[in-house]
């Protein structure tokens, strides 16, 4: 079994409408979106849900104002200003926005009149979808853990790959360099940058670069747009060179992308023969036949 994750220093890029071109064009393979904090690839894939789960991220204090005092201990000792009076005067409350989760509140509360159940953070989800199986996810507003639940997703798509015998999963991560990416890429075979030829573009790429190379996952450089800034688009060229970095190919503009993402279609389903089209094949095609992707590293 093997694993691509299509990352990329920001979100923007085109990485979300390159896993689901990728998708039309493989045979064998599960889909994961590990973008949870701003999920958008069910919006290509129009995914059937079979499956629906709570994902339990963290602990929320709540005070009991039966056994509140009201010292005021608890929002002395809160450094997130997660704790107020209340407007009678008398008693405290937790704004569920701003607690952290930290539980100092609940061990420092001389009366133990704060109480810190477990909280729903979000749910996850298997579906269906036309090119194969496709897990999930969608964080709550305001929510945090979003590592967790990304780690958790890769994971629930591992085990349908070893019951299914599928040879591919498909992640589309998130963007940056976060912990949400760091989780989306332990164990992977290899890793796409999506880079764009813009200034703040190359840092970006630079940054996800390093990260991988950190973690020693192989990574590969795509240039998407790459047309609408040439010199830009050179200069991404030369740093993947000097980075040891497998340049996969250049993706020209090309309003067929939108057009595709109207329908709620894929470019390779609506346009494969026009020259972003054409673009993304023969990148696929040469990822695949790529190093990391022949070594086995997944399991």
């Amino acid at each position: 079994m093997k694993e691509l994750v299509i990352l990329s220093g920001k979100g923007g890029t085109g990485k979300t409408s390159l896993t689901a071109a990728f998708a039309g064009l493989s045979s064998n393979m599960i889909l994961c979106d590990a973008d949870v904090d701003a999920a958008d690839l069910h919006l290509i894939m129009s995914p059937e849900t079979v499956e629906t789960h709570d994902f339990i991220g963290g602990n929320e204090a709540v005070i009991d104002p039966d056994k509140c005092s009201g010292c005021g201990r608890c929002e002395e000792v809160c450094r997130f200003n997660a704790v107020s009076r209340h407007r009678s005067g008398s008693g405290f409350t937790v704004d569920p926005i701003d607690c952290e989760g930290c539980g100092v509140c609940v061990d420092l509360c001389p009366e133990q009149a704060v109480d810190f159940p477990r909280k729903t953070c979000g749910q996850w989800f298997v579906s269906h979808t036309r090119f194969g199986d496709m897990v999930h996810a969608r964080l709550g507003i305001a929510e945090e853990n979003s590592g967790r639940l990304v780690a958790l997703v890769r994971e629930e798509a591992r085990k349908r790959m070893a019951a299914d015998h599928v040879d591919l999963l498909l992640t589309d991560g998130p963007p940056g360099i976060g912990c949400p990416v760091i989780a989306s890429i332990g164990q992977a075979n290899a890793v796409l940058i999506v880079a764009e030829p813009t200034v703040s573009g190359i840092h970006d790429m630079e940054r996800v670069a390093e990260l991988t190379a950190h973690f020693k996952i192989p990574a590969m450089v795509c240039i998407n747009k790459y047309d609408l800034n040439p010199g830009q688009a050179r200069a991404i060229e030369t740093i993947a060179g000097e980075k040891k970095l497998d340049l996969m190919g250049r993706i020209p503009f090309d309003p067929a992308f939108t057009q595709a993402m109207i329908q709620g279609k894929s470019i390779v389903e609506t346009h494969k023969e026009s020259p972003a089209g054409k673009a993304v094949t023969a990148i696929w095609n040469k990822v695949m036949q790529s190093r990391p992707m022949k070594t086995e590293r997944l399991c």
